[in-house]
């Protein structure tokens, strides 16, 4: 009789945790990166009341099975549910998710160890610390090497550190990207064949008739901008097909305002074609050289090349489509790629990467330990945290920018749980309440 009324309060307790786990998968169906649990029960210890017996044939007595009675329900398991939740576009550009397997690594602070999330609502402190929203520091890597081809690469096989996008100890002040001096400009057009020209007045601001001037802005190492103008003429002689020119820089008087032209010193050739219109390239390419800029910057050497000029009987049209050189440009805005790199965009239209954020991996998430904060730790069933990864590499999945990953709690489930729950509550009651009743009756037989 007592062992019924045991059972029952078993039973009690059991569907109490379950409605407890239940409860909190409720109330965090809208927390951002939430785990749910799942409670699965088990029978407890079994009391016998008679063994199993064995047939025996000589004697013609057949086998009887065990004699048990069971001693309630217990709570058998609380797993974390680590199946990915939805994603809720947001278009914060710190916001991140991440499609597949892997956690972003967090630390607050030195002296901290590593604790592990999903969820990526990230965030700028005033010092430009990338950071969860808790005020955790996000980690991952800040050098990288530039390959011949222009491509980033990252050194993921370093030290992860937390991420900042304003300076670090390897690239220095990445608020402002530091100024490239001018080396190359490429003209490309068309100059006409069928004009003549004079050149005895050479004038950048007012071409005469025959002539045609093309403006160009270069930069020197410090970032100050360098105007520019050349000056063609046709010097065609019925034999050869040629179009001399001269490069003139725009120079203002700092005392009256007046704007005037200096003749720029360099290697320049005329410009030959062919009997078909197409440029001859010289033997060395011209060059242009400016030593004294009067500004403390180093002198200026860039290489013109016409190689994509033509000289047909069309209008002139020549002008620079592609001249290097930038200057000094501040940090607007920035972006993540779904690879982790973080790259900034400068007030000069530059580009330049700001870091990578890791990624970590674990042999069994599942047996990962929940903190609070959304935050994981390692346990001893989970595997150790080794180094960071890098994110769409080693089993880790891609990023992906502007969006979060929800809740995976699914209401529907939760709810139909929370019934079953309730009727198992409810059943386990009514076995201690008849218990009771029995018990009452077996006291009353005194009277």
């Amino acid at each position: 009789m007592m062992r019924s009324m045991f059972s029952g309060v078993s039973g009690l307790r059991a569907h109490q945790t379950r409605m407890d786990v239940i409860g909190n998968n409720v109330a965090n169906v809208n927390t951002v990166g939430f785990k749910s649990g799942r409670v699965t029960f088990q029978e407890v210890f079994n009391q016998t009341l008679r063994g199993a017996g064995a047939p025996d044939a000589a004697l013609g007595r057949g086998g009887t099975n065990p004699m048990q009675i069971g001693l309630g329900t217990g709570v058998g398991a609380i797993d974390t549910m680590m199946t990915r939740g939805s994603s809720q576009r947001t278009d914060n550009p710190t916001d991140l998710s991440i499609e597949g397997e892997g956690f972003f690594i967090v630390k607050g602070s030195n002296a901290d160890t590593f604790k592990f999330t999903r969820a990526g609502n990230f965030g700028l402190d005033k010092l430009g610390n990338l950071v969860s929203g808790s005020g955790m520091n996000v980690y991952g890597w800040m050098k990288y090497d530039r390959l011949p081809d222009g491509t980033i690469k990252y050194d993921t096989e370093s030290e992860i550190g937390p991420i900042n996008l304003y300076n670090d100890e390897f690239n220095g002040n990445k608020r402002v990207i530091a100024p490239k001096a001018t080396t190359n400009a490429v003209f490309s057009g068309n100059l006409n064949s069928s004009i003549k020209t004079d050149p005895t007045m050479l004038d950048p601001q007012k071409p005469s008739e025959g002539q045609f001037s093309v403006p160009f802005t270069a930069y020197d190492s410090l970032g100050n901008s360098h105007e520019f103008s050349i000056c063609y003429w046709n010097t065609s002689d019925g034999t050869t097909n040629t179009w001399n020119y001269k490069v003139f820089e725009k120079t203002i008087d700092p005392d009256t305002g007046e704007v005037g032209y200096d003749e720029v010193s360099g290697t320049t050739t005329p410009l030959t074609f062919d009997a078909n219109g197409k440029f001859q390239p010289p033997t060395e390419p011209d060059e242009l050289l400016i030593t004294d800029l009067g500004n403390g910057a180093a002198e200026l050497k860039i290489t013109l090349d016409f190689s994509n000029v033509t000289m047909f009987s069309a209008d002139c049209s020549v002008k620079p489509t592609n001249i290097d050189g930038y200057t000094t440009g501040n940090l607007v805005t920035f972006n993540i790629g779904s690879d982790g790199v973080l790259t900034g965009i400068y007030s000069n239209g530059q580009q330049q990467p700001l870091g990578m954020v890791a990624l970590a991996s674990f042999s069994n998430p599942a047996g990962l330990q929940k903190i609070g904060d959304n935050l994981f730790i390692p346990t001893t069933n989970s595997g150790d945290f080794t180094k960071g990864l890098q994110a769409g590499s080693e089993g880790v999945g891609s990023l992906s920018p502007g969006t979060l990953e929800m809740s995976n709690v699914d209401l529907s489930r939760e709810f139909t749980d929370m019934i079953i729950t309730q009727r198992g509550f409810q059943a386990n009651s009514r076995i201690i309440t008849t218990s009771d009743e029995m018990l009452q009756e077996l006291v009353n037989l005194k009277r």
